[in-house]
């Protein structure tokens, strides 16, 4: 069955018939030479023209002039998750070629500027030369921009074989280099010169083509950091503090990006979110912390290593209850590991950080709308049960190009949680008939009333304190008094699944197979159960989106005779955790758990789970 799946697959026999909207391309390229410009071209204009199309920056971590590559998936009905393939290739470093070949499928293409030594040719590849240094010669070019305007031959020579629209292009230029005359002209012209050349001089031999849709009409285009950050500042976000790291600093760059604009007082004309880059990431923490206990809806932005230094301050905030939000945008670990790759390795962290027992909630989105969404949300979550937040989100969702509906303005009312000012206190003071008390539960409900600075109220103030505390937060070691307080601030995490994110399922609850996921895998298993339908191998999907785990999921696992759990680490660290909560469901769970620093593939996923079948 596997054999017959991958022998049928697009990728997996020599092409014969023309592909419409169906492909992978990737340009490879050198660090640092400009190209990243020409591949947003690409893939916008792609994107302009109404077809689905998404873009991977697959770069290196160090220092300029090293290989970096773009990959650019086409598809007609929406798979946009990582192919290990490639249909056309554009090589653009000789360092690089034979290593490009490998990529590229039989019957598949090859656009190379005409300077680079091709090993010996393979027949069933087509071969296009491109005259870069020449059509750039031509173009006049001065000699300190040839470097980079030379990625704009290729785009050009692409439009033309591949059919992509020049009216998108110029559109996207004119965007791209706005209020930038000469830069549209120049580049533009370049482009152009370059179609001409291959209408007169190439005849098309490949079977890729574009055809212009309407799939895209109305949707944007945009990275899940850059919808967090809007997410947080329609959130109500007053503190962002980083340290910038890899792959999250975009994050907190895009809120001050658009903070001036959607930030700003109207009659003062100040700004009304402060974003303070710190000097390290306990400093950062450390900020957010000190403004969330102020009152301010507070957040930082960091990766692994960064939260690695985070934890000390996470467990103040649990005990304290003091309400923050942290993104962790994931990369490869451990130590320094893999700056620039993607993986889903901080699940089991994140969700036993710190020191003690603590127990945090984690919302981890699969798309641009729930980045934007939980950007807001967790604010919510956060000050409603007065406790950390952690966003799980990763480099390959984070920092690439993804396809999405616009983004709307959350139409609820902020969530402050309770917070009480002075004719507050005194009801409640009313209502006990005593004293007030910082982490007394009144309403039974595990979540305690809280004071802010500037309450002038006289019994309003109260020590916060990352010690043992009783329920007026004076020090206490009192073995009871303790064990209570922790007891109490489990339960309040526990309930707040009701607030949490329900888990999205895709399917009719009824196949024998279930697979279970996380996060960005999204993509890859959309495929994957598509095709897995077309072999009459029938799956249904829950995905995962927040922790404390929601019902629905030891429901599902019930529902099946076995669980496929999918995710992006070496340990299966989503089946680890759904086996301590539900280890009566244990004997159903079977872990598909790979990483190697790339997104996960459909490819790989049907091939994992239908061994696993064969070997039942």
């Amino acid at each position: 069955m596997i054999e017959n799946i991958f022998q049928n697959d697009i990728h997996g026999a020599e092409l014969k018939k023309q592909k419409i909207n169906d492909f992978c391309l990737t340009c490879s390229t050198v660090n640092g030479s400009g190209s990243v410009t020409a591949n947003l071209i690409l893939l916008k204009s792609i994107f302009r023209m109404g077809i689905p199309v998404t873009g991977k920056n697959i770069f290196p971590s160090n220092i300029q002039g090293l290989p970096t590559s773009y990959s650019l998936r086409v598809n007609r009905n929406w798979f946009l998750g990582r192919y290990e393939k490639d249909d056309i290739v554009v090589a653009m470093n000789p360092e690089t070629i034979s290593y490009d070949l490998d990529f590229l499928v039989p019957g598949g293409a090859l656009f190379y500027a005409d300077d680079i030594p091709i090993p010996a040719e393979r027949s069933n590849l087509i071969y296009y030369p491109m005259p870069v240094k020449s059509l750039v010669k031509e173009a006049g070019v001065p000699q300190n921009l040839k470097g980079y305007l030379a990625n704009m031959v290729y785009v050009g020579i692409l439009a033309q074989l591949l059919g992509i629209s020049l009216n998108a292009i110029e559109r996207v230029i004119n965007e791209q280099f706005e209020g930038k005359g000469k830069a549209i002209q120049s580049n533009m012209g370049l482009i152009l010169q370059s179609f001409d050349w291959a209408k007169n001089n190439l005849e098309k031999r490949d079977l890729f083509w574009l055809e212009p849709m309407e799939e895209t009409k109305g949707m944007i285009l945009t990275s899940g950091n850059t919808a967090a950050a809007l997410g947080a500042i329609y959130g109500g976000v007053q503190l962002a503090a980083w340290y910038p790291i890899t792959p999250a600093t975009s994050l907190t760059e895009e809120i001050n990006v658009y903070m001036p604009t959607l930030r700003k007082d109207p009659i003062t004309g100040k700004n009304t979110c402060a974003v303070v880059q710190a000097e390290d990431e306990l400093a950062a923490i450390g900020m957010a912390v000190g403004a969330g206990w102020a009152g301010l809806r507070a957040m930082t932005a960091t990766s692994g290593p960064g939260l690695s230094l985070m934890a000390e301050y996470l467990g103040l905030a649990y005990f304290a209850e003091i309400p923050i939000v942290v993104w962790d945008i994931q990369r490869g670990g451990p130590s320094t590991g893999l700056p620039t790759r993607t993986s889903q390795g901080d699940l089991n962290f994140v969700n036993f950080i710190s020191h003690g027992d603590t127990q945090f909630i984690i919302l981890i989105p699969g798309n641009i709308e729930e980045c934007f969404e939980f950007g807001w949300k967790s604010f919510d979550i956060a000050e409603r049960y007065q406790t950390p937040v952690i966003i799980l989100s990763d480099l390959d969702l984070g920092m690439n190009q993804w396809i999405s509906t616009r983004l709307e303005y959350p139409e609820v009312p902020m969530d402050r949680g309770k917070v009480l000012w002075e004719q507050d206190l005194d009801k409640i003071i009313n209502k006990t008939n005593g004293k007030w008390g910082r982490y007394l539960d009144i309403d039974g409900d595990n979540i305690c009333y809280r004071t802010l600075p500037g309450n002038r109220h006289p019994q309003s103030a109260y020590f916060t304190r990352g010690t043992g505390h009783d329920e007026n937060a004076d020090y206490s070691e009192d073995p009871a008094v303790w064990e209570s307080n922790l007891n109490r601030l489990k339960r309040k995490v526990a309930s707040s699944r009701k607030q949490l994110p329900e888990n999205i399922i895709i399917g009719k609850n009824s196949a024998p197979i279930g697979i279970v996921s996380i996060g960005s895998n999204d993509f890859a298993i959309f495929e994957a159960q598509n095709r897995l339908a077309e072999y009459e191998i029938k799956t249904d999907y829950l995905r995962v989106r927040a922790l404390p785990f929601k019902e629905s999921l030891p429901t599902f696992i019930s529902n099946h005779e076995r669980i496929y759990v999918v995710e992006n680490n070496q340990a299966g660290q989503l089946k680890q955790l759904i086996t301590l909560a539900h280890p009566d469901l244990v004997t159903r769970l079977k872990s598909v758990a790979h990483t190697d620093g790339m997104p996960l593939s459909s490819q790989w996923i049907i091939t994992t789970i239908m061994e696993m079948e064969s070997h039942r």
